[in-house]
């Protein structure tokens, strides 16, 4: 195989933002970034990965204020946490910069004045929540309320998470600010926004024949955002904002969708500039072999930006546009959203207080494909998956191996291996352009068949019977042994992006570091060999049952605010009225034995549809766990959206006997309340933590 060409590949991640700490769903990038720097690295390529803090914005204002000391006090300190638990994790950056820095604000001048210069910049006056407690303008995310569509309550001010609508946050029923409680005013402030339809046929062909996005991204932007007008973008904000200052328009400042990506250059900048170099070096434009590639790894929540805002500046500036922009899904767990309410939503230094952060970096390659779809942490499959591969499987081959050697040398010549080594060789041009299509979880099956195919040979050879064979064997023994920790090491060079700490591990038990993927293509011969250390730890239960308790919110104790004499234990209770119950008397008295029959189990809603035929039903289809599904006709049309309805748990009766109705055959009932006075029917929701196919006792 021929040396693969030389490449200049610059990469960036997105930045995370610096007013809070960071977590598995995030992790799922910085790992994938660090998995194909790595990689290009260990092909001897000039790859450089760079990333910074996201510092600007008005959550960082508040979140200062609250704490009573400075942003920059705040973002410190937060980038401090931010780089110790990347480093935990083995993330390993080239440089990491802050969007706060003069290198960043020069840079975002000189793009502000190509956008100038192109006649692309224009002001009006726009209408914005206001907080009158927080004396702020709010951003989308700083509002929530009950959705205009659905009615679903507590929303985001620019999308609802229950039915998909997006509006403006004006448009919210009962909005209230997140950062002080109070109701939002509308106000009226200039801001300058960034004419983007000018830019339209740039961008539809950048989208469409550059190469830098998945198919399904560019058909995405054009069906969505290209087949009409551009709407402008707004890029200042007003003061009181934490920020940049906008030079030539005082009290105006850019916004964070601004600076952040811009941030990408900075950071390019400070690391070139302590290197004697420039970042022109790596972001000017050419056709020759010595331009670089540029590969921005985001999360598809961020895509409008990254794929229509930031090519727009690039192209006015003059810059070189991304080669690839890689996005990936969000990251659920156990097949929910991560939600800290059910104790999903797990910081990275509460995992690394239980778990081994190897075992994620190998769980998220083994997930990652290179396309956009979402990847699931199921904690039952991670420690099936971590147990049987790395531990089962790569580790064993040497820890059952290597102590024939403890202290002694591999064999001078290399034994013959029925073509094993070989065919690893072969295998590693087709790992190597997974890595490189970052298509992970392809690469890791193959290095998972080459650890079975290793496996099988020392099953077969049996080593552990010719140590008891005698001298006469020892031979024998030493060319078994050499075989193995050959075929070890050669899936661990495979493994070196993923596993960093496994590789440097392994170049200790051979007495030299792996530095390069052609190590793989070569077998060791005579090299001493180090005494067998234990390379990876096997995931148990109590770990993980352990890391989800923690993860779990911890509600501080409530003090009233005129608490009652010490021994004194009354309260005012509330008075609730009495015409519903009197006008559905409580049934006659039964016995356990008889509330006993009636199976109430937790549900999950996964479909919900309009019966047109009928004035009362929606068709429900329900899951109870696993595969078992129900379909249920309930009486709660008119009452209950079916969009804001998919994905709710509720409580079913589970074994009343089927009915069948004109519309189809109803499998339960789901629980609701309803009665005199009301206004609507009410379903019942099991309590936060609570699974499909859990029992009501």
């Amino acid at each position: 195989m021929n040396a693969p060409t030389h490449r200049r590949i610059l990469v960036t991640s997105a930045l995370p933002y610096a007013n809070g700490q960071i977590h598995l769903g995030h992790l799922v990038e910085y790992i994938q970034t660090d998995i194909f720097v790595r990689f290009q690295k260990l092909r001897g390529h000039d790859a450089v990965y760079l990333c910074a803090d996201d510092t600007h914005g008005t959550a960082i204002m508040i979140r200062a204020r609250a704490e009573g000391r400075s942003e920059h006090d705040l973002i410190a300190a937060m980038r401090e946490d931010h780089l110790a638990d990347f480093a935990a994790f083995g993330v390993q950056f080239d440089h990491y910069g802050s969007t706060d820095s003069a290198a960043n604000r020069r840079l975002c001048g000189e793009i502000w004045k190509s956008l100038r210069d192109k006649g692309l910049v224009v002001s009006r006056d726009v209408e914005q929540l206001f907080d009158p407690k927080a004396g702020v303008f709010l951003a989308d995310r700083f509002v929530r309320g009950t959705c205009p569509r659905c009615r679903a309550a507590d929303q985001y001010g620019d999308t609802c998470e229950k039915c998909g609508a997006t509006y403006s946050p004006a448009d919210l029923i009962d909005p209230v600010s997140t950062l002080s409680g109070a109701t939002p005013e509308i106000r009226s402030a200039e801001h300058l926004f960034v004419q983007l339809e000018p830019m339209q046929d740039f961008l539809r062909q950048w989208t469409k024949e550059s190469g830098a996005l998945d198919p399904r991204i560019a058909n995405y932007l054009t069906g969505h955002f290209l087949g009409e007008p551009l709407r402008d973008w707004d890029v200042s904000r007003p003061a009181p904002y934490f920020g940049f200052e906008i030079p030539d328009a005082p009290g105006h400042y850019w916004y964070v969708w601004f600076d952040a990506p811009i941030g990408y250059i900075a950071a390019t900048d400070e690391w070139s500039a302590a290197r004697g170099g420039s970042w022109k070096e790596w972001w000017h434009r050419g056709t020759d072999a010595t331009a670089a590639e540029i590969h921005h790894f985001i999360g598809k929540d961020i895509t409008y930006f990254h794929t229509l805002f930031w090519p727009a500046m690039l192209e006015t500036a003059g810059l070189a546009l991304p080669t690839k922009v890689r996005i990936h899904g969000f990251l659920t767990v156990n097949g929910e959203k991560m939600s800290k309410a059910r104790g999903t939503f797990v910081l990275a230094r509460t995992y690394l207080d239980h778990l081994d952060p190897a075992a994620l970096r190998y769980y998220y390659a083994a997930k990652l494909s290179g396309d956009i779809d979402d990847i699931d942490l199921n904690l039952d499959d991670f420690a099936a998956k971590v147990n049987s591969d790395l531990v089962g499987k790569v580790v064993n081959l040497a820890s059952r191996t290597a102590r024939w050697l403890e202290g002694k040398q591999l064999s001078e010549t290399y034994p013959n291996d029925g073509g094993l080594f070989a065919r690893g060789a072969i295998d590693g041009v087709e790992i190597a352009a997974a890595y490189d299509d970052c298509d992970f979880a392809r690469a890791m099956r193959l290095v998972m068949a080459a650890a079975d195919r290793a496996n099988a040979y020392v099953d077969a050879a049996q080593p552990w019977k010719l140590a008891k064979a005698g001298p006469e064997a020892a031979e024998q023994l030493r060319d078994v042994a050499t075989v193995a920790l050959n075929l070890f090491r050669q899936i661990v060079v495979y493994l070196a992006p993923v596993l960093p700490e496994l590789a440097a591990e392994t170049g200790a038990l051979f007495g030299g570091p792996i530095q390069s993927w052609e190590e793989s293509r070569q077998p060791l011969t005579g090299a001493p060999v180090a005494p067998f250390k234990p390379l990876a730890r096997r995931v148990e239960a109590p770990q993980l049952e352990a890391l989800m308790a923690a993860s779990m919110p911890t509600a501080p104790p409530s003090t009233p605010s005129n608490p009652a004499p010490f021994g004194n234990a009354s309260v005012t209770e509330p008075t609730d009225p009495a015409e519903t119950l009197a006008a559905e008397p409580l049934a006659p008295q039964c016995t356990i034995d008889d509330f006993a029959k009636v199976d109430l189990r937790v549900a999950r809603i996964l479909t919900a549809e309009e019966v047109p035929e009928a004035k009362k039903l929606l068709k429900l289809t329900v899951s109870l766990g696993g595969e078992e599904r129900r379909t249920v006709f309930a009486g709660i049309k008119g009452f209950h959206e079916p969009a804001a309805l998919v994905g709710r748990l509720v409580v079913v009766v589970a074994n009343l006997a089927p009915r069948q109705m004109k519309f189809g055959l109803s499998e339960g009932m789901i629980v609701a309340a309803s009665g005199a006075g009301a206004t609507g029917v009410y379903l019942l929701s099991p309590d936060s933590g609570a699974l499909p196919g859990m029992r009501l006792h």
